[in-house]
């Protein structure tokens, strides 16, 4: 089963392998550098449509270049405020090739106040980790989550939770797609 992934990076690569994995037999996974088409770092809802806008692009490929994908992967890191608070969390956008859509999400977890105030001026929160922890190309690695939880929680496997309950409407076709499906 082939499917394209909006992103080249190896992390995000991995973590929908694994995550098809559990589902699916030989799974190939290609990754194509994709627009998000919001910020550079999406604050709130623009999370979800830029992962939505990688899926959707990803689709349009499969059927220009005739790639025979049969999913589509949009993954996409932001910040939201709840709670008066602000979390950052990955959303993922699943597409098939017949255009329906199931969604999820990366657990979240609260930003300092200091490194929230520099994504909200517009830096990435991938570049702010890399002066923070003095390294280049964190989001590669261990990301924002494996600093803060000291390695327990790496990006690979902060993303797999996410893309796995992104796929439970596709495992779940006749609860979720039964009826006309607008996203």
């Amino acid at each position: 089963m082939k499917v394209l992934v909006g992103s080249r990076n190896p992390v995000k690569l991995e973590a929908t392998k694994e995550a098809f994995s559990h589902y699916f037999d030989a799974v190939d996974v290609t990754g194509i550098n994709v627009n998000s088409k919001v910020s550079n770092q999406p604050v709130e809802d623009e999370t979800f449509a830029g992962a939505r806008n990688r899926a959707r692009a990803l689709r349009t490929i499969n059927e220009e270049r005739k790639v025979n994908a049969v999913f589509f992967v949009g993954i996409e890191g932001g910040i939201k405020r709840l709670f008066n608070r602000w979390f950052t969390f990955g959303v993922i956008c699943i597409m098939d090739d017949t255009g329906r859509v199931g969604y999820g999400t990366s657990p979240f977890f609260e930003l300092p106040f200091q490194i929230t105030e520099q994504l909200l001026d517009g830096t990435e929160l991938g570049d702010v980790m890399d002066t923070l922890i003095g390294e280049e190309n964190t989001k590669q690695k261990q990301g924002a989550v494996g600093y803060f939880t000291k390695g327990v929680v790496d990006r690979r496997n902060f993303y797999v939770q996410g893309l796995i309950v992104a796929l439970i409407p596709f495992l779940n076709k006749d609860l979720y797609f039964h009826v006309p499906y607008i996203w």
